[in-house]
């Protein structure tokens, strides 16, 4: 300051106001700021990510939160440090002076960025903009592993009017650097940063001038475990019960009614979490077609079961076991399957047999000995005391006796009847047995073997 009339000096203009006076009293911010305009303005960037907000399957939208940071240098923003209080940087409005028109080639909307006023500018003319940037860019999601998915999305930093000669672009910090800096990544969400790529090329349009170009590839990938929870455990818990649901026995009728309860059941089930998987008009999720083949899995469970209750049920209705189909399936399905109460079924049978020989043998006996006097007093009273009288009551005594017999008969042929409806029903539950093992196998090796395929599958994504 100065003195005037020995008052006190007043204070001096502070220098940070005298530098941005005299920085920006001549500039003008609508030319490139280079001294030769043959000189090329080397623009380097450098980006980190913060966070993951969202992924949208179904319009291939990733928005991410991401650290964005520039640096150039402007040859009309210089000074000398001793003229200005050795200040040798200095923040001046990002309004009032020149900046790069770097865009993302990949941008869809504009995000809830918040607005930073100000950039950095070194006394050698070193200007660094530092801005958080919410990018809403497009990106090819590709959901056929979800919900072991791994993404990868792109971030295309170019300038959009500028050739390669006016603008160049640069990796700020080194390409290893760049790729496994987690610092400031938010690693609490349902996604989990892996790293990020860089790229640098050039290209063109139509054979016109070229254009630089900086490539980062963000590489994601989902944590699975809430889906595993929600979705994959309840599924193989239903299918587990539709395997266990094969040892209710087949006559009994209530094993229909137990697979149509887990049909309902696993229909419920997909319909809840059709609004979790996710959706896309180019193609669908592996663990969609999963749930698929499961509901698939349960009908042809059901359509089996129908099919051996209609062989043990209502038997007394049907003929005879065809002869191959013994030998099929009670001879040879038996030996092949292992199944040892196949020969009891057939000593049943033929026991059952011999019973009923050996009750028409007795009938018969019992019909002679009927005839037959048993008190030899009695046959010589009849035959020589009084011989009208036990004519005429023997005469009597035989129609009766034949009335008797012919209900005897009826009776027989009634149990021999049921006797051989037994023997049918015993033959066509033989077979409903023995088939519904063969089946049951048959299903559980189909079951074993989608589950051994989709264990591999999944080991395959994990070592990926």
């Amino acid at each position: 300051g100065t003195w005037l009339g020995g008052q006190t000096p007043e204070p001096a203009e502070p220098a940070l106001r005298r530098l941005s006076r005299y920085l920006l009293a001549h500039y003008q911010k609508d030319t490139r700021p280079v001294r030769d305009w043959r000189t090329t303005t080397n623009v380097a960037i450098d980006l980190m990510v913060y966070a993951i907000l969202s992924v949208d399957e179904k319009n291939q939208v990733l928005t991410t939160y991401i650290w964005y940071r520039q640096h150039w240098t402007d040859e009309f923003l210089r000074w000398d440090p001793a003229r200005f209080d050795n200040l040798t940087q200095i923040s001046l409005p990002v309004e009032s002076i020149w900046v790069p028109d770097i865009l993302i080639n990949e941008f869809v909307d504009v995000g809830k960025s918040p607005h930073v006023p100000y950039v950095y500018v070194g006394h050698l003319g070193e200007v660094q903009n530092l801005k958080p940037i919410q990018v809403m860019t497009a990106c090819s999601l590709d959901i056929y592993n979800f919900p072991f998915d791994v993404q990868n999305c792109s971030l295309t930093f170019t300038s959009w009017l500028h050739h390669i000669r006016d603008i160049n672009l640069s990796l700020w910090r080194q390409p290893e650097l760049v790729k496994f800096d987690r610092s400031v990544f938010m690693n609490q969400g349902e996604w989990e940063l892996l790293y990020v790529l860089s790229h640098f090329q050039e290209f063109s349009v139509k054979s016109s001038d070229s254009y630089a170009e900086m490539k980062f590839y963000v590489v994601i990938r989902r944590r699975p475990l809430f889906y595993t929870v929600s979705l994959l455990l309840p599924s193989i818990f239903l299918m587990v019960m539709d395997i266990v649901g094969f040892y209710l026995p087949p006559n009994s009728g209530e094993r229909v009614s137990f697979k149509i309860t887990l049909l309902l059941g696993y229909s419920v089930f997909l319909i809840i979490v059709s609004d979790t998987l996710p959706a896309t008009a180019v193609g669908t999720p592996l663990i969609g077609i999963y749930f698929v083949v499961c509901m698939a899995l349960l009908v042809i469970s059901l359509t089996e079961t129908i099919l051996i209750v209609r062989l043990v049920h209502k038997q007394d209705l049907q003929p005879h076991v065809p002869e191959w189909v013994k030998r099929l399936l009670l001879e040879r399905a038996t030996v092949l399957l292992c199944i040892r109460d196949g020969k009891k079924f057939s000593q049943s049978r033929t026991q059952s047999s011999d019973i009923s020989r050996q009750v028409e043998s007795n009938d018969s006996t019992a019909k002679l000995n009927h005839n037959s006097c048993e008190d030899p007093g009695e046959c010589e009273f009849v035959g020589g005391v009084r011989p009208a009288l036990a004519f005429a009551s023997q005469a009597e005594g035989s129609r009766l006796m034949h009335g008797v017999l012919r209900e005897i008969t009826a009776i027989r042929q009634f149990l021999e009847k049921r006797e051989e409806f037994r023997d049918v029903a015993r033959e066509w539950l033989q077979v409903g047995y023995v088939l519904d093992v063969l089946l049951f196998r048959a299903y559980l090796v189909a079951v074993l073997a989608y589950s051994i395929t989709l264990g591999t599958l999944w080991s395959v994504w994990q070592d990926a």
